[in-house]
């Protein structure tokens, strides 16, 4: 049968039982700037924002976000957790302003004897008499059926008297929960089918946990077999492997099974980095959608293959979620990489300089893992405005430096031909590097023209790992000012290399009988 066209609701938990990982706990103004978001902005068909009776502190957050929701007409799209307690969790909810409780009912039979003690229908009296309750008090009631994954796997015959005595009484959502995470896309296939086959008039939703690494699949499989909602939480928040993540299945969903969804994907990748923030649990950087690289290409074959034609370009793309393709500069880059690089920043280079930037950033790549595009114009300048003289080659370099303690270098370097070795001391690992490269030079006849400014920096928005461009001024014995130029991810190397330029220019000109003209 064809799902194509079919409306599938997302209920968001990340409120509720994503706030169940391990160390997250959103106080209220972020509960309410992230229920907010949810649906205002990511357009979820519900959200569930809290368990009853937890705190006076959630039922706060609770009131908060209900009267925002109902100002804007979504209070019936705000649910609670509730618990077979009569009318405790219903008053809670009610002193909250809420409209809907979903009621966590026992969907195993162990469950139902080992942590209630008692039967079947004893468990189903207590259920009705607390729907009966809720109904009277006008909330609107949807129940889980804790366990059911495993209760429907030992004993389905349970679950099905369980059905049969409380599908009739006004539940409007039977939700169908993976609680522990044990179910296979089969399983789940086969357990749901069965479900809807035998209650055509119940609306199912399958909540699934990711403790296998199967929520994704099982959330498909869920959809097939004829679920009409499902439960997930962003950035996969939730106990042990956590629950089954939004982006992935609103992409999924609609790419792979074309079901229809009211998801604004444009909105998906916001809302992920507020909950990182909020939430303290920052996503892997390869997570699908939402992962910081998984719109980068590293391989120069790739750049290639799309600067050509598009050849690695997928259906997902990142316009879909309002970011764009990166092209990752480093030792695997080919001439693409860099021109599709080139391309985005609005710059032009000749042939020639084409290459001689590319092999920059290869050689660059070798001492840091990715160049970023912000990086790229400190390295054009550093290539154009560089003349590479090899009078003197750093072949060897050890610094080090600790608080409260003068900072060492040894290094090895090559001068004309000549190979020297020395080591040096000062205030930090730049002054050291100068105190040896000056004894080396000494035994040339050569004096270091003395420094008269420094400055280092690193591009707009970058972070701890960016390169670090430092330019030096050089007042040389003639009166004369040299500025050189270094780029290096280690800013102290950055000053290494403008020193070994302004060396190498003086030792090139006055082999050549060079005087800089005032």
């Amino acid at each position: 049968m064809s799902l194509a066209g079919k409306h599938i609701q997302l209920l968001d938990t990340t409120l509720r039982d994503g706030e169940q990982t391990q160390g997250v706990s959103f106080s209220c103004e972020e509960k309410v700037n992230i229920a907010k978001a949810l649906l205002k902005e990511l357009q979820v068909d519900r959200i569930e924002v809290a368990s009853a009776r937890v705190s006076a502190g959630e039922q706060q957050a609770v009131a908060s976000i209900n009267q925002w929701a109902a100002d804007e007409g979504f209070v019936d799209r705000v649910e609670v957790l509730g618990f077979v307690d009569h009318k405790k969790s219903v008053d809670w909810i009610l002193q909250a302003g809420g409209n809907v409780i979903n009621l966590l009912t026992k969907g195993s039979e162990k469950h139902c004897r080992e942590q209630l003690g008692k039967t079947l229908n004893q468990h189903v009296t207590d259920i009705r008499q607390t729907v009966d309750y809720a109904l009277t008090s006008g909330l609107q009631v949807n129940v889980y059926l804790e366990d059911w994954s495993n209760g429907y796997q030992d004993n389905p015959d349970y679950v099905y008297e369980l059905m049969a005595q409380i599908k009739d009484i006004g539940i409007n959502h039977f939700m169908l929960p993976d609680t522990l995470g044990v179910m296979s896309p089969e399983e789940v296939y086969v357990g749901i089918q069965d479900m809807v086959k035998r209650y055509p008039g119940c609306h199912f939703d399958f909540h699934s946990h990711n403790d296998y690494g199967l929520a994704t699949a099982n959330a498909m499989a869920a959809v097939k077999a004829g679920v009409s909602s499902l439960h997930c939480t962003v950035n996969c928040l939730g106990e042990r492997a956590g629950n089954v993540s939004l982006a992935e299945i609103a992409v999924v969903l609609k790419d792979k099974l074309q079901v229809a969804l009211s998801v604004n994907e444009k909105r998906i990748v916001a809302i992920s980095q507020m909950v990182e923030r909020f939430s303290g649990k920052w996503v892997a950087h390869n997570a699908p959608i939402v992962g910081a690289d998984v719109f980068t290409q590293t391989a120069g074959i790739h750049a290639d293959g799309d600067h050509k034609g598009g050849l690695y370009k997928t259906r997902l793309s990142p316009d879909r979620f309002d970011r764009k393709h990166q092209y990752a500069l480093g030792k695997m880059s080919g001439k693409a990489s860099l021109l599709k690089n080139l391309e985005a920043t609005g710059l032009n280079l000749s042939e020639e300089n084409q290459q001689k930037v590319l092999a920059r950033v290869v050689e660059l790549g070798d001492s840091k893992q990715r160049i970023t595009p912000e990086d790229l114009p400190f390295i054009i300048a550093d290539v154009l405005e560089s003349k590479e003289y090899d009078h003197i080659k750093l072949l060897n370099c050890s610094i080090t430096s600790g608080l409260n303690i003068e900072s060492t270098v040894s290094i090895r370097v090559d001068v004309q031909g000549e190979i020297y070795k020395s080591s040096g001391s000062g205030n930090g690992g730049f002054d050291a590097f100068i105190d040896a490269i000056t004894k080396v030079m000494v035994q040339r006849d050569f004096e270091l023209p003395r420094l008269v400014d420094y400055e280092v920096r690193i591009p707009k928005g970058g972070e701890t790992n960016a390169l670090t461009e430092c330019s030096i001024a050089w007042l040389t014995k003639d009166k004369q000012t040299i500025k050189t130029r270094g780029v290096h991810a280690n800013q102290v190397f950055a000053a290494v290399i403008a020193t070994l330029r302004v060396i190498n220019l003086q030792l090139h000109e006055r082999g050549h009988g060079i005087t800089r003209a005032v």
